[in-house]
This record gives structure tokens, sequence and C-alpha cells, in this order.
């Protein structure tokens, strides 16, 4: 199978932003809402957003100009006019509403009236926040910087961050964020979305601070294995060292290990393809460690 090689050069605007979009993908999502000088309320999603910075805390969300007419978002217009912005994150129970609220309406109509938000007033900046949403962090807009003069260009909006706003409903016991209680969702090419909740959520453990043995380290046998995936072979390279020897051998007695040592009906392959699976379902389950003293039974470092 071949690669579309895409030219920006040689494609439109409207063509390369499909692509970039579908590729770069999910996006997180900035539903900023802003004043402007005479206090008309704006309230808009953009999906160019993320955080860059805790000390200082900084966010920073683009509002593209219009591919087909070249114009300016209101709320570039606003933030230039008052420095300020509530960027709110949208969980699933938003979604809909969110995405009415990304309707061009003429300036000074309210989307938090269109959309059906509740207003909530800000602590420390003028734009009110989205009473609805999980999380809302008041900012002040300390820089724009302008990419470019013609239509799809962006327009970088550095947020510093002077409160956060996170409702209990998504903290654990520990006060922290909680993803599943979250519900966040994220911005995927054309009209699709996605919701990180239920299967689509998973964890890696962090890389070694002892630095892990690297999956070029893993014994070819493993390495090469027609069993493994990339991500198990990742997980397996996220060790510091090799389990020793007497661990080894005492995996030997695990009833799951001794049925596959033992069955004379298997060629060597297959054994070990059998003992590939079996790791396998240990490391879908984190326990990178026995998955490791399944691996090597029998097995010599090359």
């Amino acid at each position: 199978m071949g690669y579309l090689t895409v030219d920006p050069q040689k494609v439109s605007t409207p063509e390369l932003h499909g692509y970039l979009l579908g590729a770069v993908a999910p996006r997180p999502i900035a539903f900023a809402s802003t004043i402007d000088k005479s206090g008309r309320v704006n309230l808009s999603p953009y999906s160019f957003f993320n955080a860059f910075s805790a000390n200082p805390p900084m966010l920073v969300f683009s509002p593209a100009r219009r591919v087909r007419d070249n114009t300016t978002k209101h709320t570039l217009e606003n933030v230039e006019e008052l420095p300020e912005v509530v960027i709110n994150i949208c969980d699933y129970s938003m979604a809909e509403q969110m995405s009415l609220a990304s309707t061009e309406y003429d300036k000074g109509v309210n989307e938090f009236v269109k959309a059906g938000f509740t207003e909530a007033k800000s602590k420390k900046v003028s734009p009110p926040r989205v009473l609805e949403a999980p999380v809302s962090m008041e900012c002040l807009v300390e820089r724009v910087v302008k990419l470019g003069d013609q239509g799809g260009a962006g327009n970088l909006i550095f947020c510093r961050v002077l409160l956060v706003h996170v409702n209990e409903r998504i903290l654990d016991e520990n006060k922290k964020i909680d993803p599943y209680k979250l519900d966040a969702i994220g911005r995927m090419g054309g009209d699709w979305y996605v919701r990180a909740n239920g299967e689509a959520l998973f964890t890696i453990p962090k890389p070694l601070r002892q630095k892990g043995i690297g999956v070029d380290q893993i014994p070819g046998h493993i390495r090469l294995s027609k069993i493994l995936t990339g991500n198990q072979l990742g997980r397996l390279g996220n060790v510091e060292k090799f389990p020793e020897a007497e661990e080894i051998n005492a995996w030997q007695q695990k009833p799951e290990v001794l049925n596959i040592l033992d069955d004379r009906n298997l060629s060597e392959e297959e054994r070990q393809e059998a003992l590939h699976r079996l790791a396998a379902n240990l490391l879908d389950k984190n326990q990178t460690e026995d998955a490791w003293k399944v691996l090597l039974q029998n097995a010599t470092f090359s």
C-alpha cells in the first residue's frame, strides 16, 4: 500500500485544511467566551487549542481567518478590543449545544442565549464563564500573533490563566480530575468528534526515570515476534532490567506455563508462539514483569 503525498503549494486551502484537521486529531476544544468594548457577549468553540505552560500557566487557541471570504471571527475582534477570555472545557453532555454556538450569528448576538447555556459571573475577568462547563479558566490575553493575512491563516491568542474553576462532580477521592467523570470530547476532521470515555480511555505507565532498556535490547526472538504488537514491545522496553533467573524459573511451575512447556504436540515454533500469546495477555493486563518471565522461558539473550 502506497502513500498519498500532498504538497500544500499544489492543493486548495480547503483541501489542505481537510487533510490537516483529519490527521491532527483528536484536538481539545476551547469554548471561548469574550466580550467586545460595548459589553456584548460572544461564545464560540475552537479546536486549534492546547495548554503550553504551567509556569506561567498559558493556554493558546487560534481563531483562523475564514477561508471563503478572508474575514475574521468575532472572538478575535473581541480580544483585540478587550484582552480577556474565559476558556471553557466541553464535556459530552454539552456537545450539541456547543456545536450550535459555532453558528456564525451576527455580531452582538449572544450565543449563550442561542445555545441555551447559563452565564456565570467571572471573578477576575469581564467575560462570563459557562456554568454548565466542567472546567472554566479565566484568562488575560497577553498577545495575539497573526500567522498570515489570507483565508485560513491562524491568529494565536496567548492566554495567561488567572483562575481555574473545576466542578467538584468530576473530581476523584484525591481531588484530581477523573477522566471518566470529565467525559471530555475532542474534534476530529469534518463532522467527526471523539468522546474520551469508556474503552476509548487507557493508561500507559510513564517511562522510568532510570531509563528503560528499550526495544533494541529485547532478545531477537521476542522483538521479531509474530504475536506481539509494537505497543506491547514498547511496554516491554519500559523496564529497567530483565527479571532474575530464579524468578523466570519459578514461573515454569505456573499451570498456564507448564501446560505449554509440557505439550509434546507443539513444535518449538508453536510453543514459542503460545508463550508469546500468554505474555501478550499479561501485557494487556499491565502485568509487564510477569510477561517478561513468560517470554524468557528457555530463552537465551541475543
